[in-house]
């Protein structure tokens, strides 16, 4: 990370050392660290020597052929090769064109198999994959499992995410005082297989911090810590859980993953990237999380909420999830073209975020990997070809906050029926959301995915492969497709969303590729695992908070994050969770931090998005220079001071601070977020105008209270760090202070200067000299790396 660990000057440190033996030290663990690596690659490339008991086509076999032969012997009519497709058991199994007599697979029969003699020749004009494919030839290790598989009957299996979930039972573990559910049943299993160890238990102080961070995405304040530490029962993180679990802060934390997925912006995003004004649907989704919606319906409403009988406005309003793509607002634009635009827009948010799977491929093409032909693509689109949006509305001078067809909202149904949106304005508002034509429109598949070439006509049908969209159950429309996907025996909808919430917790998906569950993604660490818990989230009425409750209280989520050489040694990317991974606070839960531990934080729930403080001129220069966001109008009072959810988002520029911080851009959905560490981050932590407000009131305001310096800045590290401060953090602390009041005392730095942060009226009661050098203290303390981590 760049943010720095807490540690003397170097200037006070020994300086003594020989450059010389410096620079060799370095090159040497330079080498070691670069040795370790390629050793460490090779060994993940070859896999284990030793093969599975029995050998799967789905777990084993598939990943090889995905990664080295579909490319031109996959589902891809396009490319394919020799007319032999290796993804279907039929194809394989029959004799091969090319080569008379042959066969690629013989069951039983290894030394009878084109493809194993191919792949383990050593000629370079037979073996396969060829040279000049790049593909690279199998490992020995890989070599030994298709002779195995074919050996055992070379059996083809459906990909596992298209099969439905089954319960399996509770697997046994040799240590069975560990587990506290169901959960760590299925990790300890797995971490025993692999010879793994799982942590102790983290300290009480680390385990509320996140789990605080992980439910509500604000740090635990004093009284809760007070409170928890004080409980020595074995309830204590049972109950805390409740707790936070009944915040409407709940709502908010849960609302920020979710507003990836949905692509939800402030603005339009094309040329002038206008204001829209989406922002009641944002507090919607905090009212369903807050109220525990059950995700069958959640899903319901936003994909069809418009179509249910008597639909309410309530209903209506949610299905602006399906809305909030971009638009645009350009001048000679062919309507047709935009508007089938935001037809594959829908298309795409459905499929990646809600089924895990990637269709864009079809768009324009079979897809190479996954068996979604072209017509399946627009077959699925085609519930979303009958909206009224349109591609082009209204004349380019007029830019309106919502587009057709649009749901209006009175002050009225406001304070009455729509009481979670919160806005005080007593005009009544805008918001895009779905609706139906009187008549059917027609939807064909479209040659290479253009617009104006317009192929067969196809009717409304849901992806085949992953379930059959039975005409007796479900009717061609948003309706039908709803229920299709929150039916029971959907493989997908489940699973999906329990890794993403896995994701959240954990910081990576028992899924790796949480967007990706098709023939490219990641295979699943715990298959298992992941599927008692999709089908036990169907089974308990789909409810989150109960899914939430299950993670926080099992012994996986509360081990330490220590780590060993043997951790590194054994599972470097910490895949089967024998501690807890270190976890960076996503971007706006990093502003949530640092206004919330300050006690600037201003908690309202919902209302118009704010803009914050942001470095001049970014805006200015990346726009048209017309309509309503041509320049950044920063807000003022409290509005500065809203939880990063809030921060207004401008598609063309997004927010500077938070981009930094990895937060998605919105442009279109996603369902994981980059990791970087890079020194903007460390920059912006120690320059920000919020974070160093923050340091200035905090330290102002612990100044108004009778203690001594070190208790202040013990209570501020407690705050921000949240736990107490050892005396070696407090010793250097201390001495900090003393040496930058000194400074100021002596006017070497500038007090008024160092204090002029933020718009938050200055206390000029409180000594300014102490509040400057006592603010640089929490600003260090705001910098260290345990500060924006969760473990």
């Amino acid at each position: 990370m760049p943010i720095f660990r807490l540690q003397k000057p170097f200037s006070k440190r020994r300086s003594g050392m020989n450059k010389k033996k410096l620079f060799v030290g370095l090159a040497i663990m330079l080498f070691v660290m670069t040795a370790v690596y390629f050793f460490d690659s090779g060994s993940r490339a070859g896999g284990s020597t030793a093969l599975p008991e029995s050998v799967s086509y789905n777990f084993h076999i598939r990943p090889i052929l995905s990664d080295k032969c579909f490319n031109c012997h996959g589902p891809d009519g396009s490319h394919r090769q020799a007319g032999l497709r290796l993804d279907l058991a039929d194809s394989a199994y029959a004799p091969l064109k090319e080569t008379k007599g042959a066969f690629a697979l013989v069951p039983g029969k290894p030394e009878l198999s084109e493809l194993f003699r191919r792949i383990s020749s050593k000629d370079t004009s037979y073996v396969m994959p060829t040279p000049e494919s790049h593909l690279g030839t199998l490992t020995d290790y890989q070599i030994a499992l298709f002779k195995k598989w074919i050996k055992q009957g070379a059996k083809y299996e459906t990909h596992w995410a298209f099969t439905a979930p089954k319960k399996k039972s509770i697997p046994l573990v040799d240590d069975k005082s560990w587990p506290k559910n169901e959960i760590d049943y299925f990790v300890l299993n797995k971490m025993e297989e692999m010879g793994l160890r799982h942590n102790e238990q983290a300290d009480k102080e680390r385990l509320l911090k996140r789990v605080s961070m992980d439910i509500t995405g604000l740090p635990p304040t004093i009284a809760m810590m007070d409170s928890f530490m004080a409980d020595p029962s074995d309830r204590a993180l049972e109950r805390m859980v409740d707790q936070l679990l009944k915040m409407p802060q709940y709502g908010e934390k849960m609302a920020v993953h979710w507003m990836d997925v949905a692509r939800y912006a402030d603005s339009y995003g094309y040329q002038d990237d206008n204001v829209r004004t989406q922002w009641p649907w944002r507090d919607w989704v905090i009212h369903a999380f807050n109220n525990n919606m059950p995700y069958n319906k959640f899903l319901t409403w936003q994909i069809a909420g418009d179509m249910l009988p008597n639909a309410s406005k309530e209903q209506v309003l949610a299905t602006a999830f399906l809305r909030n793509h971009k638009y645009t607002e350009e001048g000679g634009v062919i309507p047709e073209e935009y508007r089938v635009q935001y037809a594959i827009d829908k298309t795409k948010t459905f499929s990646k975020g809600i089924l895990g799977v990637t269709m864009e491929c079809a768009q324009c093409h079979d897809h190479k990997y996954d068996p979604f032909s072209q017509k399946d693509y627009y077959s699925l689109l085609a519930f979303f070809n009958n909206t009224k949006e349109l591609g082009y509305e209204g004349s380019v001078e007029v830019s309106k906050p919502a587009k057709n067809p649009i749901l209006t909202i009175t002050h009225s149904e406001r304070r009455k029926l729509l009481t979670f949106i919160n806005e005080q304005d007593t005009a009544a508002m805008t918001v895009s959301v779905m609706g139906e034509l009187d008549t059917l429109r027609k939807t064909f598949l479209l040659n290479r995915g253009e617009y104006n070439q317009p192929g067969e006509a196809v009717k409304p049908t849901a992806i085949k492969a992953v379930m059959k969209f039975d005409p007796a159950k479900y009717t061609p429309d948003r309706v039908g497709l709803a229920k299709w996907t929150v039916d029971k025996s959907n493989p997908l909808t489940a699973r999906v969303f329990v890794n993403l919430m896995w994701q959240e917790f954990f910081g990576r998906g028992l899924v790796k590729t949480s967007g990706d569950f098709g023939m490219q993604g990641e295979l699943p660490s715990h298959p298992e695992l992941l599927d008692w818990l999709a089908v036990d989230f169907m089974e308990h009425g789909w409810d989150m908070k109960r899914l939430v409750k299950k993670i926080a209280l099992s012994a996986t989520y509360q081990q330490s994050a220590k780590i060993t050489k043997e951790h590194l040694k054994r599972d470097p990317e910490n895949v089967y969770l024998s501690r807890r991974s270190r976890i960076r606070l996503k971007a706006e839960f990093v502003r949530d931090l640092y206004l919330s531990s300050s006690g600037m934080l201003v908690k309202k729930i919902g209302g118009p998005s704010v803009k914050p403080y942001q470095p001049k001129g970014l805006w200015e220069a990346a726009t048209s220079g017309r309509g309503a966001l041509a320049t950044y109008k920063q807000d003022h009072g409290d509005d500065l001071y809203r939880r990063g959810l809030y921060t207004f988002i401008k598609l063309t520029v997004p927010p500077p601070g938070m981009a930094m911080f990895d937060a998605s851009n919105r442009d279109q959905c996603e369902t994981s977020r980059l990791k970087t560490n890079t020194p903007l981050q460390a920059l912006i932590m120690m320059n920000d105008p919020g974070v160093m407000e923050c340091s200035r009131v905090l330290a102002q305001n612990l100044l108004t209270e009778r203690s001594t310096v070190p208790e202040k800045i013990a209570k501020a590290f407690k705050r921000i760090i949240c736990r107490k401060i050892t005396a070696k953090e407090s010793q250097i602390l201390e001495s900090y202070y003393r040496e930058q009041f000194e400074l100021f005392q002596q006017n070497k730095l500038n007090a008024k200067l160092t204090l002029k942060q933020g718009e938050f009226p200055l206390n000029n009661k409180v000594d300014l000299k102490q509040s400057a050098a006592l603010m640089k203290v929490i600003s260090t303390i705001y910098n260290m790396e345990e500060a924006i981590m969760k473990s």
